[in-house]
């Protein structure tokens, strides 16, 4: 595949010795330098705009943690904050950051339409762009870092088939609680989806369900959304959530009404929440993305690039929008069900102390988790 790479303009700067983080509890802002003691090299500093701490804790939780573990390990200067699902924010976000220096702006999109304006004011700027994540839809930034996205919603549609073989459901009704309408990922997490049951739903093997998108990934709106739906279809046997939040927004829908646990559910981020939904029985799957590996993927490029040089990537993926190939690294999904739940631990994204919890316990006993 054709790969473009965006020539960058950088000034070098300074590193500062010592490292400060701002904000507290609230885990908003983290800005450091090079670690005392490590060896001084000139590169310019690079800002990260993560999108929220709500719709996946995943954001607050990993991406930052592992962002910060590789710009330390490489002793480059880096800001990392988060824009709570701002857009004003995200915005004023990124002027500060290149007004303060940052010669590589990596970002998370709240919606293409704000993310396009950051990357086309970065690049007037001579500020190299990096999406992280999610792709902004007609943005051209110069990088995009994520996961096969398109491979994780097809890892969500074949683990509700099998969780409704296991439950030998016959014709069941299955309902879509779609992701965040603004999130190109969400639609990529759909095309899986549908690639995997749209053929039942044409067979008659199942039967096409309420199909509904989340605005802004809420957890309190998709319970909503999901309570009206089985309000207006009480025999729901599947549902297809996009997330582990979105899931157990369901969930706790379902257990209000004795289904939970007979109604088989999605998931995605491998989240604590999730992973114990799973282990009570009421999850039937979640998907697991290594986000270290994503985090360590793009902290190595925009380390690369604030030290001047111009990495290539490994593919490329066509921006839908423009039609043009994004130089791309993605990364593998892996489906986790009750049998596997043990892989996420032993990979460390997730600990035995938190997961393994009360109840849980003689569940992760069970589940083989050391």
């Amino acid at each position: 595949m054709r790969m473009g790479i965006l020539s960058m303009t950088a000034a070098a700067a300074a590193l500062a010795l010592g490292l400060t983080a701002c904000g507290g509890d609230s885990g908003q802002t983290t800005t450091g330098a090079t670690a005392e003691g490590s060896p001084q090299q000139k590169a310019g500093k690079i800002g990260v705009i993560l999108p929220d701490s709500k719709s996946s804790a995943r954001w607050e939780t990993a991406d930052r943690k592992y962002l910060e573990e590789a710009f330390k390990a490489a002793g480059v200067q880096y800001d990392i904050q988060n824009a709570q699902n701002d857009k004003t924010a995200f915005q004023t976000i990124a002027d500060q950051m290149m007004t303060n220096g940052a010669t590589v702006l990596m970002i998370v999109n709240l919606d293409s339409g704000t993310g396009k304006t950051v990357i086309e004011k970065a690049r007037s700027q001579g500020v190299v762009t990096i999406d992280y994540d999610r792709l902004t839809l007609g943005g051209n930034a110069a990088y995009y870092v994520s996961f096969d996205n398109t491979k994780v919603g097809t890892l969500q549609g074949e683990g509700l088939v099998k969780c409704l073989s296991d439950k030998k459901a016959d014709k069941p009704i299955v309902a879509y609680l779609n992701g965040s309408p603004t999130d190109n990922n969400a639609t990529l997490f759909k095309q899986g989806y549908d690639g995997v049951l749209k053929p039942k739903f044409d067979s008659g093997d199942y039967v096409k369900g309420p199909d509904q998108a989340v605005p802004d990934w809420d957890n309190t709106q998709a319970g909503t959304i999901f309570e009206q739906m089985l309000t207006s279809q009480p025999k729901i046997a599947g549902v297809l959530a996009a997330n582990d939040g979105l899931g157990n927004a369901a969930i706790t829908v379902l257990k209000k009404n004795n289904l939970n646990g007979k109604v088989p559910v999605t998931g995605q981020d491998a989240t604590v929440q999730g992973l114990q939904n799973i282990l009570a029985g009421d999850q039937c799957m979640t998907v697991y993305k290594a986000v270290k590996k994503e985090a360590d993927a793009a902290a190595k490029l925009a380390v690369a690039l604030a030290k001047g040089e111009k990495p290539q990537a490994s593919g490329s993926v066509k921006d839908p929008e423009t039609g043009k190939d994004v130089p791309a690294e993605l990364l593998d999904p892996q489906a986790i069900t009750i049998e596997n739940v043990k892989d996420v631990v032993a990979d460390g994204y997730v600990t035995k102390e938190e997961l393994c919890t009360g109840e849980f316990a003689a569940k992760c006993t069970e589940a083989g988790i050391q």
